[in-house]
Protein backbone atom coordinates (compact mmCIF):
# COMPACT_ATOMS: atom_id res chain seq x y z
CA UNK A 1 0.00 0.00 0.00
CA UNK A 2 0.85 3.02 -1.04
CA UNK A 3 1.22 6.28 1.92
CA UNK A 4 -0.13 9.67 1.25
CA UNK A 5 0.91 12.03 -1.28
CA UNK A 6 2.39 14.95 -0.91
CA UNK A 7 1.67 18.21 -2.65
CA UNK A 8 4.17 21.08 -3.79
CA UNK A 9 7.32 20.11 -2.06
CA UNK A 10 7.82 22.93 0.75
CA UNK A 11 4.04 23.09 1.72
CA UNK A 12 3.01 19.37 1.59
CA UNK A 13 5.90 17.62 3.15
CA UNK A 14 4.50 19.39 6.19
CA UNK A 15 1.32 17.56 5.43
CA UNK A 16 3.48 14.47 5.27
CA UNK A 17 4.25 15.21 9.18
CA UNK A 18 0.65 16.68 10.10
CA UNK A 19 -0.34 12.59 10.07
CA UNK A 20 2.58 11.55 12.28
CA UNK A 21 3.48 12.94 16.06
CA UNK A 22 6.59 13.15 17.53
CA UNK A 23 6.95 10.05 20.28
CA UNK A 24 9.33 10.92 23.67
CA UNK A 25 12.27 8.39 24.39
CA UNK A 26 15.28 7.96 26.94
CA UNK A 27 18.08 6.31 27.28
CA UNK A 28 18.21 3.22 29.56
CA UNK A 29 20.72 2.71 31.80
CA UNK A 30 23.93 0.83 30.54
CA UNK A 31 24.68 -2.45 32.22
CA UNK A 32 28.23 -3.32 33.11
CA UNK A 33 30.01 -4.93 30.35
CA UNK A 34 31.58 -8.30 30.57
CA UNK A 35 35.75 -7.48 30.47
CA UNK A 36 37.46 -7.36 27.20
CA UNK A 37 39.27 -10.51 25.83
CA UNK A 38 42.97 -10.62 26.17
CA UNK A 39 42.78 -10.51 22.21
CA UNK A 40 40.35 -8.11 21.18
CA UNK A 41 40.56 -6.78 17.66
CA UNK A 42 43.05 -4.03 16.72
CA UNK A 43 42.07 -1.86 13.67
CA UNK A 44 44.80 -1.27 11.43
CA UNK A 45 43.44 0.50 8.48
CA UNK A 46 45.37 3.26 6.37
CA UNK A 47 42.24 6.35 4.90
CA UNK A 48 39.98 5.25 2.65
CA UNK A 49 40.24 1.60 3.89
CA UNK A 50 37.73 -0.39 5.71
CA UNK A 51 36.36 -3.71 6.66
CA UNK A 52 34.25 -5.65 8.84
CA UNK A 53 34.89 -6.99 12.63
CA UNK A 54 33.05 -9.93 14.02
CA UNK A 55 31.29 -8.14 17.26
CA UNK A 56 30.89 -12.26 18.15
CA UNK A 57 34.19 -12.59 18.86
CA UNK A 58 36.76 -11.01 21.46
CA UNK A 59 33.85 -10.16 24.71
CA UNK A 60 32.79 -7.45 21.29
CA UNK A 61 35.61 -5.27 21.49
CA UNK A 62 38.04 -3.42 19.23
CA UNK A 63 40.67 -1.66 19.46
CA UNK A 64 42.00 1.49 17.99
CA UNK A 65 45.52 2.18 18.26
CA UNK A 66 47.25 4.98 19.75
CA UNK A 67 47.71 8.36 17.75
CA UNK A 68 50.76 9.38 16.33
CA UNK A 69 52.42 12.53 16.58
CA UNK A 70 51.56 13.47 12.90
CA UNK A 71 47.86 13.76 12.85
CA UNK A 72 44.31 12.95 14.05
CA UNK A 73 43.01 9.61 13.33
CA UNK A 74 39.46 9.65 12.39
CA UNK A 75 37.37 6.57 11.89
CA UNK A 76 33.35 5.95 11.04
CA UNK A 77 32.16 3.12 12.68
CA UNK A 78 28.85 1.35 12.12
CA UNK A 79 28.16 -1.52 15.44
CA UNK A 80 25.51 -3.05 13.34
CA UNK A 81 23.09 -6.32 13.20
CA UNK A 82 24.44 -7.03 9.09
CA UNK A 83 21.58 -9.71 8.53
CA UNK A 84 19.10 -11.78 11.09
CA UNK A 85 15.25 -12.78 10.12
CA UNK A 86 13.27 -9.27 9.57
CA UNK A 87 12.38 -7.95 13.05
CA UNK A 88 15.06 -9.27 15.07
CA UNK A 89 16.19 -7.25 17.79
CA UNK A 90 18.46 -7.86 20.88
CA UNK A 91 19.78 -5.39 23.61
CA UNK A 92 23.17 -3.76 23.14
CA UNK A 93 25.58 -1.48 25.27
CA UNK A 94 28.42 0.23 23.70
CA UNK A 95 30.37 2.19 25.53
CA UNK A 96 34.13 3.74 24.20
CA UNK A 97 37.28 3.34 26.81
CA UNK A 98 35.32 1.24 29.13
CA UNK A 99 36.66 -2.35 30.05
CA UNK A 100 39.60 -2.37 27.85
CA UNK A 101 42.18 -5.60 27.73
CA UNK A 102 44.61 -5.12 30.11
CA UNK A 103 47.56 -5.04 28.40
CA UNK A 104 46.24 -1.88 27.20
CA UNK A 105 46.29 -0.27 31.09
CA UNK A 106 43.00 1.56 30.43
CA UNK A 107 41.27 2.68 33.28
CA UNK A 108 37.22 2.68 33.90
CA UNK A 109 35.53 6.06 34.81
CA UNK A 110 31.90 6.88 34.80
CA UNK A 111 30.07 8.50 31.43
CA UNK A 112 27.18 10.53 30.90
CA UNK A 113 24.41 9.10 29.33
CA UNK A 114 23.91 9.70 25.59
CA UNK A 115 20.76 11.22 24.52
CA UNK A 116 18.32 9.17 21.99
CA UNK A 117 16.77 11.57 19.26
CA UNK A 118 13.35 11.28 18.89
CA UNK A 119 11.28 8.96 16.48
CA UNK A 120 8.07 9.04 14.59
CA UNK A 121 5.31 6.87 15.36
CA UNK A 122 3.63 4.86 12.26
CA UNK A 123 1.67 5.71 9.78
CA UNK A 124 -1.99 4.23 8.79
CA UNK A 125 -0.97 3.57 5.07
CA UNK A 126 2.00 1.68 6.23
CA UNK A 127 0.20 -0.51 8.89
CA UNK A 128 -1.93 -1.57 6.55
CA UNK A 129 0.45 -2.27 4.11
CA UNK A 130 2.83 -4.70 6.37
CA UNK A 131 -1.18 -6.20 7.62
CA UNK A 132 -1.85 -6.97 3.67
CA UNK A 133 1.58 -8.43 2.87
CA UNK A 134 1.61 -10.70 6.54
CA UNK A 135 -1.80 -12.13 4.98
CA UNK A 136 -0.64 -12.64 1.16
CA UNK A 137 2.42 -14.80 3.13
CA UNK A 138 0.16 -16.76 5.40
CA UNK A 139 -1.79 -18.03 2.01
CA UNK A 140 -0.70 -21.91 1.30
CA UNK A 141 1.86 -21.00 -1.48
CA UNK A 142 0.01 -21.81 -5.27
CA UNK A 143 1.29 -22.30 -8.79
CA UNK A 144 -1.47 -21.05 -11.07
CA UNK A 145 -1.63 -22.90 -14.32
CA UNK A 146 -3.99 -19.44 -15.78
CA UNK A 147 -1.53 -17.13 -14.64
CA UNK A 148 1.58 -18.77 -16.73
CA UNK A 149 -0.81 -19.39 -19.73
CA UNK A 150 -1.47 -15.65 -19.38
CA UNK A 151 1.91 -14.69 -19.80
CA UNK A 152 2.78 -17.03 -22.48
CA UNK A 153 4.47 -15.59 -25.94
CA UNK A 154 1.98 -13.03 -27.45
CA UNK A 155 1.90 -15.67 -30.47
CA UNK A 156 0.33 -18.54 -28.08
CA UNK A 157 -3.44 -17.90 -29.13
CA UNK A 158 -5.90 -17.23 -26.28
CA UNK A 159 -9.09 -15.52 -25.87
CA UNK A 160 -9.06 -11.67 -24.25
CA UNK A 161 -12.45 -9.64 -23.70
CA UNK A 162 -12.08 -6.51 -22.63
CA UNK A 163 -14.38 -4.54 -20.37
CA UNK A 164 -16.81 -2.17 -22.34
CA UNK A 165 -16.75 1.09 -21.41
CA UNK A 166 -19.59 2.01 -19.74
CA UNK A 167 -20.49 -0.96 -18.12
CA UNK A 168 -21.04 -2.09 -14.63
CA UNK A 169 -19.54 -4.16 -12.42
CA UNK A 170 -19.80 -5.45 -8.85
CA UNK A 171 -16.96 -5.96 -6.67
CA UNK A 172 -15.98 -6.78 -3.43
CA UNK A 173 -13.56 -4.80 -1.84
CA UNK A 174 -11.67 -5.20 1.92
CA UNK A 175 -13.40 -2.79 3.68
CA UNK A 176 -10.93 -1.83 6.86
CA UNK A 177 -7.44 -2.27 8.17
CA UNK A 178 -7.61 -6.15 9.19
CA UNK A 179 -10.02 -7.10 5.98
CA UNK A 180 -12.30 -8.41 8.20
CA UNK A 181 -14.64 -7.32 6.20
CA UNK A 182 -15.35 -7.10 2.46
CA UNK A 183 -18.04 -4.27 1.00
CA UNK A 184 -19.62 -4.96 -2.76
CA UNK A 185 -18.76 -2.12 -4.63
CA UNK A 186 -20.75 -1.05 -7.81
CA UNK A 187 -18.34 0.74 -10.15
CA UNK A 188 -18.33 1.88 -13.74
CA UNK A 189 -15.81 1.32 -16.46
CA UNK A 190 -15.43 4.97 -17.45
CA UNK A 191 -11.99 4.55 -19.14
CA UNK A 192 -10.51 1.29 -20.70
CA UNK A 193 -7.14 1.84 -22.06
CA UNK A 194 -4.46 -0.33 -23.89
CA UNK A 195 -3.32 -1.79 -19.90
CA UNK A 196 -5.80 -0.48 -17.17
CA UNK A 197 -9.57 -0.03 -17.06
CA UNK A 198 -10.45 2.60 -14.54
CA UNK A 199 -13.92 1.58 -12.41
CA UNK A 200 -14.73 4.73 -10.21
CA UNK A 201 -17.31 3.98 -7.44
CA UNK A 202 -21.07 4.73 -8.82
CA UNK A 203 -21.58 6.21 -4.46
CA UNK A 204 -18.00 8.55 -5.32
CA UNK A 205 -19.01 12.10 -4.01
CA UNK A 206 -20.12 14.35 -6.59
CA UNK A 207 -17.91 16.53 -8.65
CA UNK A 208 -15.11 14.21 -8.40
CA UNK A 209 -12.73 12.94 -11.85
CA UNK A 210 -13.51 15.03 -14.66
CA UNK A 211 -13.39 13.60 -18.07
CA UNK A 212 -9.64 15.02 -18.51
CA UNK A 213 -8.62 13.31 -14.96
CA UNK A 214 -9.46 10.44 -16.14
CA UNK A 215 -8.14 10.69 -19.36
CA UNK A 216 -4.98 11.84 -17.61
CA UNK A 217 -4.55 8.71 -15.35
CA UNK A 218 -5.14 6.35 -18.04
CA UNK A 219 -2.84 7.92 -20.13
CA UNK A 220 0.00 8.53 -17.56
CA UNK A 221 -0.59 4.19 -16.31
CA UNK A 222 -0.42 2.99 -20.03
CA UNK A 223 2.52 5.40 -21.04
CA UNK A 224 4.24 5.52 -17.90
CA UNK A 225 3.42 3.19 -15.54
CA UNK A 226 2.98 -0.12 -17.14
CA UNK A 227 6.35 -0.01 -19.53
CA UNK A 228 8.12 1.61 -16.66
CA UNK A 229 7.17 -1.33 -13.85
CA UNK A 230 7.15 -4.18 -16.65
CA UNK A 231 10.90 -3.33 -17.63
CA UNK A 232 11.96 -2.73 -14.21
CA UNK A 233 10.05 -5.99 -12.29
CA UNK A 234 8.16 -8.62 -15.14
CA UNK A 235 4.98 -9.50 -16.07
CA UNK A 236 1.82 -9.00 -14.30
CA UNK A 237 -0.88 -12.46 -14.87
CA UNK A 238 -3.92 -12.17 -16.82
CA UNK A 239 -5.68 -14.61 -14.56
CA UNK A 240 -9.32 -13.06 -16.25
CA UNK A 241 -8.41 -13.02 -19.36
CA UNK A 242 -9.41 -9.46 -19.70
CA UNK A 243 -6.05 -7.84 -21.37
CA UNK A 244 -5.95 -5.10 -18.64
CA UNK A 245 -5.11 -4.45 -14.95
CA UNK A 246 -8.26 -3.00 -13.17
CA UNK A 247 -7.70 0.15 -11.18
CA UNK A 248 -10.69 0.52 -8.59
CA UNK A 249 -11.07 3.57 -7.53
CA UNK A 250 -13.49 3.34 -4.85
CA UNK A 251 -14.98 4.94 -1.11
CA UNK A 252 -14.08 2.12 0.40
CA UNK A 253 -10.72 3.50 0.54
CA UNK A 254 -10.99 6.60 2.42
CA UNK A 255 -13.27 5.42 4.45
CA UNK A 256 -10.84 2.78 5.47
CA UNK A 257 -10.02 5.18 8.44
CA UNK A 258 -12.21 8.21 10.30
CA UNK A 259 -11.62 11.65 9.67
CA UNK A 260 -10.21 11.71 13.48
CA UNK A 261 -7.57 8.81 12.73
CA UNK A 262 -6.84 10.85 9.35
CA UNK A 263 -5.84 13.77 11.15
CA UNK A 264 -3.19 11.70 13.77
CA UNK A 265 -2.07 8.35 11.65
CA UNK A 266 -2.86 9.14 7.74
CA UNK A 267 -4.46 7.85 5.39
CA UNK A 268 -4.57 5.18 3.05
CA UNK A 269 -4.32 5.80 -0.82
CA UNK A 270 -4.62 2.90 -1.92
CA UNK A 271 -3.79 -1.15 -1.92
CA UNK A 272 -3.11 -4.32 -3.52
CA UNK A 273 -5.27 -7.30 -2.26
CA UNK A 274 -3.54 -11.04 -2.70
CA UNK A 275 -7.01 -12.86 -2.70
CA UNK A 276 -7.92 -11.13 -5.90
CA UNK A 277 -5.36 -13.61 -7.88
CA UNK A 278 -4.58 -16.55 -4.76
CA UNK A 279 -6.65 -19.62 -6.43
CA UNK A 280 -8.26 -20.31 -3.51
CA UNK A 281 -9.90 -17.52 -3.08
CA UNK A 282 -10.38 -15.58 -6.35
CA UNK A 283 -13.48 -17.05 -7.03
CA UNK A 284 -14.75 -15.58 -3.84
CA UNK A 285 -12.99 -11.96 -4.07
CA UNK A 286 -12.99 -10.20 -8.18
CA UNK A 287 -10.66 -12.76 -9.91
CA UNK A 288 -8.34 -10.44 -11.54
CA UNK A 289 -5.74 -8.09 -11.99
CA UNK A 290 -6.80 -5.19 -9.77
CA UNK A 291 -5.68 -2.91 -7.08
CA UNK A 292 -7.43 -0.27 -5.24
CA UNK A 293 -7.07 4.12 -5.00
CA UNK A 294 -9.43 6.70 -3.10
CA UNK A 295 -12.24 8.56 -5.18
CA UNK A 296 -12.09 13.07 -4.84
CA UNK A 297 -14.31 13.90 -1.51
CA UNK A 298 -13.46 17.44 -0.97
CA UNK A 299 -16.26 18.02 1.35
CA UNK A 300 -14.77 15.42 3.88
CA UNK A 301 -18.42 13.68 3.01
CA UNK A 302 -16.45 9.15 3.38
CA UNK A 303 -13.47 10.67 5.96
CA UNK A 304 -11.23 13.54 5.96
CA UNK A 305 -11.46 15.79 2.98
CA UNK A 306 -9.15 15.04 -0.31
CA UNK A 307 -9.63 17.54 -2.93
CA UNK A 308 -9.57 16.34 -7.20
CA UNK A 309 -6.49 17.72 -7.49
CA UNK A 310 -4.48 16.26 -4.90
CA UNK A 311 -6.15 12.54 -5.99
CA UNK A 312 -5.10 13.30 -9.65
CA UNK A 313 -1.58 14.28 -8.49
CA UNK A 314 -1.30 11.36 -6.09
CA UNK A 315 -2.98 8.20 -7.96
CA UNK A 316 0.21 7.97 -10.45
CA UNK A 317 2.75 6.76 -7.68
CA UNK A 318 -0.30 4.64 -5.82
CA UNK A 319 -0.72 2.82 -9.41
CA UNK A 320 3.26 2.45 -9.29
CA UNK A 321 3.46 1.14 -6.35
CA UNK A 322 0.67 -0.73 -5.99
CA UNK A 323 1.42 -2.39 -9.44
CA UNK A 324 4.62 -3.32 -8.21
CA UNK A 325 3.02 -4.76 -4.88
CA UNK A 326 0.99 -7.18 -7.78
CA UNK A 327 3.71 -8.28 -9.99
CA UNK A 328 5.79 -9.18 -7.49
CA UNK A 329 3.22 -11.46 -6.30
CA UNK A 330 2.48 -13.59 -9.33
CA UNK A 331 6.49 -13.83 -10.20
CA UNK A 332 7.23 -15.05 -7.03
CA UNK A 333 3.81 -17.11 -5.41
CA UNK A 334 1.53 -17.57 -9.39
CA UNK A 335 4.50 -18.29 -11.17
CA UNK A 336 6.99 -20.46 -9.22
CA UNK A 337 4.74 -21.93 -6.66
CA UNK A 338 7.12 -19.72 -3.91
CA UNK A 339 6.08 -17.46 -0.97
CA UNK A 340 5.63 -13.72 -1.39
CA UNK A 341 8.73 -11.54 -1.29
CA UNK A 342 9.40 -10.66 2.32
CA UNK A 343 7.72 -7.08 3.52
CA UNK A 344 10.78 -5.06 3.59
CA UNK A 345 12.46 -6.14 0.18
CA UNK A 346 8.69 -5.84 -1.68
CA UNK A 347 8.39 -2.17 -0.18
CA UNK A 348 11.83 -1.37 -1.21
CA UNK A 349 11.07 -2.59 -4.49
CA UNK A 350 7.57 -0.84 -4.58
CA UNK A 351 9.09 2.93 -3.28
CA UNK A 352 11.97 2.20 -6.15
CA UNK A 353 8.46 1.54 -8.79
CA UNK A 354 7.46 5.17 -7.69
CA UNK A 355 10.87 6.79 -8.27
CA UNK A 356 11.26 5.09 -11.50
CA UNK A 357 7.72 7.12 -12.04
CA UNK A 358 9.07 10.47 -10.58
CA UNK A 359 11.96 10.63 -12.95
CA UNK A 360 10.05 9.46 -15.91
CA UNK A 361 9.06 13.12 -16.06
CA UNK A 362 12.78 14.43 -15.62
CA UNK A 363 14.02 17.13 -17.28
CA UNK A 364 10.96 18.41 -18.29
CA UNK A 365 8.89 18.59 -15.10
CA UNK A 366 10.93 19.01 -12.05
CA UNK A 367 7.48 19.84 -10.27
CA UNK A 368 6.13 16.59 -11.39
CA UNK A 369 9.39 15.22 -9.79
CA UNK A 370 9.08 16.36 -6.41
CA UNK A 371 5.89 15.91 -6.01
CA UNK A 372 5.97 12.02 -6.60
CA UNK A 373 9.44 11.43 -4.98
CA UNK A 374 9.00 13.52 -2.19
CA UNK A 375 7.82 10.20 0.35
CA UNK A 376 11.29 8.69 -0.57
CA UNK A 377 13.35 11.81 0.87
CA UNK A 378 11.35 12.39 3.57
CA UNK A 379 11.56 8.95 4.84
CA UNK A 380 14.91 8.25 4.15
CA UNK A 381 15.47 11.68 6.13
CA UNK A 382 13.74 10.02 9.30
CA UNK A 383 15.37 6.45 9.03
CA UNK A 384 18.91 8.52 8.56
CA UNK A 385 17.89 10.92 11.41
CA UNK A 386 18.22 8.06 14.24
CA UNK A 387 19.05 4.67 12.10
CA UNK A 388 19.78 2.77 16.02
CA UNK A 389 15.90 3.03 16.29
CA UNK A 390 14.98 1.46 13.22
CA UNK A 391 14.86 -1.58 11.02
CA UNK A 392 16.41 -2.13 7.61
CA UNK A 393 14.92 -6.26 8.07
CA UNK A 394 11.72 -5.20 9.04
CA UNK A 395 8.22 -6.81 9.41
CA UNK A 396 6.57 -4.51 11.58
CA UNK A 397 4.37 -1.44 10.80
CA UNK A 398 6.09 1.13 13.58
CA UNK A 399 7.73 3.47 11.47
CA UNK A 400 7.94 5.37 7.84
CA UNK A 401 11.92 5.38 8.56
CA UNK A 402 12.19 1.63 8.32
CA UNK A 403 10.43 2.03 4.74
CA UNK A 404 12.77 4.76 4.17
CA UNK A 405 15.53 2.46 5.12
CA UNK A 406 14.14 0.35 2.05
CA UNK A 407 14.26 2.43 -0.16
CA UNK A 408 17.86 3.57 0.46
CA UNK A 409 18.88 0.07 0.07
CA UNK A 410 17.00 -0.56 -2.63
CA UNK A 411 18.29 2.95 -4.51
CA UNK A 412 21.74 1.93 -3.03
CA UNK A 413 21.35 -1.55 -4.72
CA UNK A 414 20.40 -0.14 -7.97
CA UNK A 415 23.34 2.20 -8.28
CA UNK A 416 26.01 -0.41 -7.55
CA UNK A 417 24.38 -3.14 -9.57
CA UNK A 418 22.44 -1.27 -12.25
CA UNK A 419 18.61 -1.75 -12.86
CA UNK A 420 19.17 -5.16 -14.28
CA UNK A 421 19.07 -6.17 -10.72
CA UNK A 422 15.51 -5.30 -9.72
CA UNK A 423 13.70 -7.94 -12.12
CA UNK A 424 15.65 -10.66 -11.34
CA UNK A 425 14.93 -9.70 -7.70
CA UNK A 426 11.13 -10.41 -8.39
CA UNK A 427 11.79 -13.14 -10.86
CA UNK A 428 12.04 -15.89 -8.61
CA UNK A 429 11.14 -17.51 -6.14
CA UNK A 430 13.78 -16.32 -4.00
CA UNK A 431 13.09 -14.11 -0.75
CA UNK A 432 14.47 -11.74 1.34
CA UNK A 433 18.54 -11.36 2.41
CA UNK A 434 18.83 -15.01 0.52
CA UNK A 435 17.24 -13.65 -2.76
CA UNK A 436 19.38 -10.19 -2.55
CA UNK A 437 22.73 -12.08 -1.96
CA UNK A 438 21.52 -14.27 -4.67
CA UNK A 439 21.21 -11.45 -7.60
CA UNK A 440 24.05 -9.12 -6.48
CA UNK A 441 26.30 -12.14 -5.80
CA UNK A 442 27.92 -11.06 -2.39
CA UNK A 443 26.92 -11.93 0.76
CA UNK A 444 24.23 -10.00 2.26
CA UNK A 445 26.41 -9.29 5.37
CA UNK A 446 28.49 -7.32 2.75
CA UNK A 447 25.92 -5.56 1.29
CA UNK A 448 24.37 -4.16 4.48
CA UNK A 449 28.14 -3.18 5.53
CA UNK A 450 29.21 -1.34 2.20
CA UNK A 451 25.70 0.37 2.55
CA UNK A 452 25.96 1.42 6.14
CA UNK A 453 29.19 2.99 5.34
CA UNK A 454 27.76 4.83 2.12
CA UNK A 455 25.06 6.26 3.94
CA UNK A 456 27.81 8.55 5.63
CA UNK A 457 30.96 8.63 3.08
CA UNK A 458 29.27 8.46 -0.17
CA UNK A 459 29.49 12.53 -0.56
CA UNK A 460 31.76 12.71 2.49
CA UNK A 461 33.07 16.39 1.96
CA UNK A 462 37.26 16.43 1.41
CA UNK A 463 36.88 12.51 1.31
CA UNK A 464 36.60 10.42 -1.41
CA UNK A 465 34.90 7.49 -0.78
CA UNK A 466 35.70 3.62 -2.59
CA UNK A 467 32.98 3.93 -5.69
CA UNK A 468 31.53 0.74 -3.96
CA UNK A 469 30.89 2.60 -1.11
CA UNK A 470 28.98 5.60 -2.97
CA UNK A 471 25.18 6.28 -4.31
CA UNK A 472 25.83 7.63 -7.89
CA UNK A 473 21.70 8.64 -8.69
CA UNK A 474 22.04 11.37 -5.95
CA UNK A 475 24.03 13.67 -3.69
CA UNK A 476 21.99 12.81 -0.50
CA UNK A 477 23.98 15.64 1.34
CA UNK A 478 22.99 18.36 -1.51
CA UNK A 479 19.08 16.91 -1.49
CA UNK A 480 18.56 17.24 1.89
CA UNK A 481 20.83 20.84 2.41
CA UNK A 482 18.19 21.43 -0.26
CA UNK A 483 15.16 20.55 1.42
CA UNK A 484 16.15 21.42 4.66
CA UNK A 485 16.73 25.18 3.08
CA UNK A 486 13.06 25.08 2.45
CA UNK A 487 11.26 23.60 4.76
CA UNK A 488 13.67 23.41 8.35
CA UNK A 489 10.23 22.40 10.51
CA UNK A 490 10.50 18.74 8.67
CA UNK A 491 14.15 18.74 7.71
CA UNK A 492 15.90 20.31 10.68
CA UNK A 493 19.51 19.74 9.79
CA UNK A 494 21.53 20.29 6.68
CA UNK A 495 21.93 16.29 6.97
CA UNK A 496 19.94 13.84 9.15
CA UNK A 497 22.76 11.41 9.99
CA UNK A 498 24.99 12.73 12.99
CA UNK A 499 27.60 10.06 14.62
CA UNK A 500 27.55 10.55 18.15
CA UNK A 501 31.93 11.52 18.60
CA UNK A 502 33.70 8.97 20.29
CA UNK A 503 36.70 10.72 21.83
CA UNK A 504 38.32 7.79 24.75
CA UNK A 505 35.79 7.79 27.74
CA UNK A 506 32.83 9.97 26.30
CA UNK A 507 30.37 6.93 24.72
CA UNK A 508 28.00 5.00 27.18
CA UNK A 509 24.99 4.06 25.00
CA UNK A 510 22.31 1.19 25.07
CA UNK A 511 19.16 0.28 23.42
CA UNK A 512 18.24 -2.40 21.03
CA UNK A 513 20.14 -3.29 17.75
CA UNK A 514 17.97 -3.92 15.30
CA UNK A 515 18.11 -6.31 12.34
CA UNK A 516 19.80 -4.85 9.17
CA UNK A 517 20.43 -1.58 11.11
CA UNK A 518 23.18 -0.39 13.46
CA UNK A 519 24.28 2.77 15.55
CA UNK A 520 26.71 5.01 13.77
CA UNK A 521 29.95 6.65 15.74
CA UNK A 522 33.18 8.55 14.78
CA UNK A 523 36.30 7.64 16.97
CA UNK A 524 38.64 10.23 17.49
CA UNK A 525 42.27 9.45 17.77
CA UNK A 526 44.09 13.05 18.66
CA UNK A 527 48.02 12.87 17.44
CA UNK A 528 49.85 11.09 20.69
CA UNK A 529 46.53 9.49 22.10
CA UNK A 530 46.82 6.22 23.62
CA UNK A 531 45.20 3.30 22.34
CA UNK A 532 40.96 3.20 22.81
CA UNK A 533 38.54 0.81 22.91
CA UNK A 534 35.31 0.50 21.60
CA UNK A 535 33.45 -2.33 23.17
CA UNK A 536 29.75 -3.91 23.08
CA UNK A 537 27.64 -6.74 23.96
CA UNK A 538 24.26 -7.43 25.50
CA UNK A 539 25.56 -6.49 28.97
CA UNK A 540 26.29 -10.41 30.13
CA UNK A 541 27.35 -11.86 26.74
CA UNK A 542 27.90 -11.16 23.30
CA UNK A 543 24.93 -10.32 20.85
CA UNK A 544 23.15 -13.24 19.05
CA UNK A 545 25.41 -14.45 16.15
CA UNK A 546 22.13 -14.76 14.61
CA UNK A 547 21.71 -10.79 14.31
CA UNK A 548 25.24 -10.96 12.16
CA UNK A 549 26.72 -8.55 15.05
CA UNK A 550 29.91 -6.22 13.67
CA UNK A 551 31.56 -2.98 13.22
CA UNK A 552 31.65 -1.88 9.98
CA UNK A 553 34.69 0.56 10.16
CA UNK A 554 35.98 3.29 7.40
CA UNK A 555 38.79 5.29 8.36
CA UNK A 556 38.57 8.73 7.00
CA UNK A 557 41.25 10.42 8.37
Amino acid sequence: MTMRRLGPLAAALAVAAAGCTREKTTSTAPRPLTPCASTATVVTLGVGAYAAYDLAADSGCAVFPAGTTADTAQYLVVVQSAGGSPGDSAAYSVQAGFAAPSYLNRGAAALPAARVPPAWNDATQEAFDRFLDRRAAALPVRFSPAAVASLAPSHVAYTITPPVAGSLRTFSVCANLTCSGYKPVTARALRVGQHVALYVDTLAPANGFSTADLDSLMTIFDSRVYPLDTAAFGRESDIDSNGVVIALLTNVVNQMVTAAQCDTGGYVTGFFDAADLDPATAAQRNHGEIFYGIVPDPSGTLSCPHSTAEAVLGLPVTFAHEFEHLISYVQHVLVRGGPPEDDWLDEGLAKYAEELTADSYLPGDSTAWIQDVADEFYNAYQYLAAPQRHFLLTTSDQSLADVGAGWLFMRYLVDQMGAGITPKLVQTSLTGTANVAAQAGLPFATLDERWALANWVSDLPGFTAPGELRYTSYSLRQVFYDLYSVDAYDFPLPFPLVPTVATPGAVNLSGALRAGSGIYLEVVQPPGARPDTLHVNDGTSPLPAALVPQFAVIRTR
